[in-house]
């Protein structure tokens, strides 16, 4: 019998598999098609302190061996979240939720997490992970994740409002991701989450025009999964906190990939929004896997 939990910052989950932020909505959608209790965690859309539309559209483009999204950060906002989304999600999840938390400023970022860890469902969240990584908003998101002195700025003001795990999502459009995940870590970070999407484009050949309206977007899909794989190897090694794996998962054999590179959980993004069954089936999966390949517990 093969032992699939893991300790992700002092948390012990039931396995490692965790559906991406914005790809598992605020997780009661998925709860009507399946029991979602069977995941480890999930880590729920990224979340603003106001209300956010998105991009306009189009905002996907489909491209070989994945997809580009430039959704923007669409969101009802922090307050909508705690009254709506998360006691509609409290009756049908019942373990601990990652709170994935989005902003453009180092005090948005606080004030989102103080509001979230104040509030009447703050017994939910395990786990604030920070969105410092996104690559389809103008004026933040990518900009704090990519400079290791401004990544620290946001670790500094959330781990103020917080006691609970900080979890940095970084960002692979960068020379070295070691750097910002360091620095995450000196100014208290509890773990690092990576890779968000890598920036692309596609052009429509009969406009002659970008496809996405925003122009660029994030690519991801099995075609960012090397990259994905080779960054969180260098990250794990470079830093002393758990690092979560995330970036073209799409099976129970690349959760053992990204395990076997340094990840303590994984994450699974694009994957879902092609079948929504994709993280059930792969939490199902994993045992076989694990014993196929002769590992017995994480």
């Amino acid at each position: 019998m093969v032992d699939t939990r893991v300790n992700l910052c002092g948390i012990t989950i039931d396995n490692p598999v965790i559906p991406a932020s914005g790809t598992f909505g605020y997780g009661y959608e998925f709860a009507e098609l399946y029991d979602i209790n069977c995941l480890g965690t999930f880590s729920f859309k990224g979340t603003t302190l106001d209300p956010r539309f998105g991009n306009d559209t189009p905002r996907i483009a489909e491209c070989p061996s994945g997809m580009l999204n430039s959704v923007g950060l669409q969101n009802p906002g922090v307050d909508d979240v705690i009254r709506e989304e998360l006691p509609k999600l409290e009756r049908v999840f019942h373990k601990p939720v990652m709170a994935n938390v989005s902003g453009f400023s180092t005090d948005e970022y606080a004030e989102v997490v103080k509001r979230l860890d104040r509030s009447a469902v703050s017994d939910m969240i395990g786990w604030y992970e920070i969105n410092i990584s996104c690559p389809n908003v103008h004026g933040g998101g990518m900009s704090f994740g990519t400079d290791a002195k401004m990544a620290a700025e946001v670790v500094k003001a959330v781990r103020w409002m917080t006691d609970k795990p900080i979890i940095m999502k970084l960002s692979p459009n960068v020379t070295d991701v070691t750097e910002i995940a360091r620095a995450c870590e000196t100014e208290g970070a509890d773990g690092i989450s990576l890779i968000n999407t890598l920036m692309g484009m596609r052009f429509d050949l009969r406009t002659k025009k970008p496809i996405l309206a925003n122009v660029t977007g994030g690519l991801s899909g099995p075609a960012v999964f090397p990259v994905a794989l080779r960054m969180v190897y260098q990250t794990a090694k470079a830093v002393n906190i758990p690092v979560i794996g995330m970036g073209g998962v799409s099976s129970a054999e690349d959760v053992l990939e990204m395990m076997m590179a340094g990840a303590v959980a994984v994450e699974v993004g694009a994957a879902n929004l092609v079948d929504p069954y994709a993280s059930r089936n792969i939490v199902r999966d994993l045992p076989a896997a694990m014993k196929k390949y002769g590992i017995d517990s994480f």
